[in-house]
């Protein structure tokens, strides 16, 4: 009999026994987001209900990056089996008698691997809010969901954050580590699951994965790559065993990898080329910024001006474009410096990255004012 997908929703902790029923019965689960508008849960089933599924998938995961259409990844299940031992390993996890903390809805892919790997016997997943989530000793999620956690004096008998998702810079993980708190950060994507582990020197290669950098772009040997994609294709592209979603990426002599975002979001600026995440890197290192999200506006003859949404740090003043000018002179070149500034709370995923696409939209609807 041919899998079918399966589109679940529900509250977070019934979920976990419908995935099970769902992996029983041979079909794949698809975990929505009961915050979705109606009409996007209407695309995902429409894109689901005769779909065919190739041999062997076994889960099926959500994916935006943090701009673009949501789209469906599948994997087989032994693309996530075969890691659970070296996350269990990593995180010191005694199996089902230890419980992880996941902050990020079922429908985000972090989350969705978490859950897989308690029904493979690994810790059970308890959620914010919950009976017994004050009592997890570990964690999974990402680096906005950690430093909510570590604000709000949750979890006090956390012990390890597994974190990823998005940049995370050396202030949380000291906080983190002042608490008690062992922190392993890692590079992935919902395509090519855990790329590379950073527990304090630097992002390497995870277990069992190998990593090249071909033309300034980041390829992955690894088996726990996805099959691709159900409906229309995305970042991923294939070379024989090798795999990449086009992150560009560098690595210095003693091994530690760089990634610098993907190359499709680089800004032409004039006769130059910015990579935003370096750009953002810079600005949250800024007194005052707590994220930030780095764009072009386009402009005639330049091309794009580098432009900047940034997120005020709670307790600072509101910034001025030329506070934030003037600092950004002590860190950027000239043309890596934003020239246009917007300030607020910054749209975030469902797992609690940054959501670009919406940043734009804001910024082009003028529901974000310009700061002068």
């Amino acid at each position: 009999m041919t899998a079918r997908i399966r589109v679940l929703r529900g509250a977070p902790d019934e979920l976990f026994d419908s995935i099970r029923a769902v992996r029983d019965d041979g079909d794949v689960p698809l975990v929505g987001d009961d915050r979705w508008p109606a009409a996007q849960w209407t695309a995902v089933r429409d894109l689901t209900a005769d779909a065919v599924v190739p041999d062997g998938a076994a889960w099926a995961a959500l994916t935006s990056g943090t701009s673009g259409t949501p789209r469906v990844v599948l994997r087989t299940a032994a693309s996530w089996d075969r890691s659970f031992a070296a996350v269990s390993g990593l995180l010191h996890a005694e199996g089902a008698a230890e419980q992880i903390l996941l902050p990020a809805p079922p429908a985000s892919s972090l989350t969705l691997f978490s859950l897989a790997h308690a029904l493979g016997g690994g810790p059970r997943p308890v959620f914010p809010g919950a009976p017994g989530a004050d009592e997890a000793t570990l964690f999974h999620g990402t680096p906005h969901a950690l430093r909510a956690l570590l604000d709000a004096a949750a979890a006090p008998q956390l012990r390890t954050a597994l974190v990823g998702g998005s940049h995370f810079d050396a202030r949380l993980r000291a906080d983190a580590e002042s608490r008690g708190i062992r922190v392993l950060a890692y590079y992935g994507a919902a395509e090519l699951s855990f790329v590379a582990l950073d527990a304090g020197q630097g992002l390497r290669a995870f277990p069992g994965v190998e990593t090249e950098v071909r033309d300034g772009e980041l390829w992955v040997r690894s088996p726990y790559a996805a099959l691709g994609y159900l409906g229309e294709p995305g970042p991923l592209r294939t070379d024989g065993a090798w795999s990449t979603v086009g992150d560009l990426a560098t690595v210095d002599d003693d091994g530690v990898l760089t990634v610098r975002g993907r190359a499709d979001a680089a800004i032409l600026t004039a006769s130059a080329t910015v990579v935003p995440d370096e750009v953002e890197a810079g600005l949250r290192t800024l007194p005052g910024v707590a994220d930030a999200v780095v764009f072009g506006l386009p402009t005639p003859r330049v091309g794009a001006l580098v432009a900047a949404m940034v997120e005020p740090a709670d307790g600072a003043p509101p910034p001025t474009a030329g506070r934030l000018r003037s600092l950004a002179a002590t860190r950027f070149a000239p043309a890596h410096r934003p020239r246009v500034w917007f300030a607020g709370r910054l749209p975030r995923t469902a797992s609690g990255k940054p959501a670009r696409a919406e940043v734009l939209r804001q910024v082009g609807t003028g529901e974000v004012s310009r700061l002068v």
